[in-house]
C-alpha cells in the first residue's frame, strides 16, 4: 500500500501575531474555536462528498480557507482551494484525489494544531 504523509506547518507568526493582537485568553479562544469549526468543516465535506451534495462541499471548502489561514495553516488553506477549484471545474476524478489530500492535510493539521495548543497551556 501506498503511504501519503504530508507535512503540515503552523506560521508561527500567524499565530504570534493573534497573541499580540487578542492576549493569551483570547488567542486560544479564536484557535480552539477555530480548530473546532475545521474539524466540522471538514467532517461536512466528505459528506458532502458522499451524498454528491458539490454546492454544499464546495462552501465547506471554500469556509476552510479563511479559517486556515487565520490560525496560519497555510497548506490546508491551498489544499482547501484546489477542492474549491476541482468542483468548479466538474472534475470529479481530481475532486475525489483532492479531498483525500484535504482530509489527511486537514488531520494531520489539527493533531498539530492541538499539539501546540496543549505545549503552551
Amino acid at each position: 500500500m501506498l503511504e501519503q504523509e504530508e507535512a503540515v506547518h503552523l506560521d508561527s507568526a500567524r499565530l504570534r501575531l493573534l497573541y499580540d493582537r487578542l492576549g493569551k485568553a483570547g488567542a486560544e479562544n479564536v484557535v480552539c474555536r477555530a480548530l473546532e469549526e475545521l474539524a466540522l468543516r471538514l467532517t461536512h465535506a466528505e459528506s458532502c462528498h458522499r451524498r454528491d451534495k458539490r454546492d454544499d462541499m464546495r462552501r465547506s471548502a471554500h469556509s476552510l480557507i479563511a479559517i486556515s489561514e487565520q490560525i496560519g495553516l497555510h497548506l490546508l488553506a491551498r489544499v482547501a482551494a484546489d477542492v474549491t477549484a476541482c468542483i468548479d471545474l466538474e472534475d470529479r476524478t481530481a475532486l475525489a484525489a483532492t479531498l483525500a489530500r484535504l482530509l489527511r492535510v486537514g488531520e494531520r493539521s489539527l493533531c498539530e494544531a492541538w499539539e501546540l495548543q496543549d505545549l503552551s497551556i
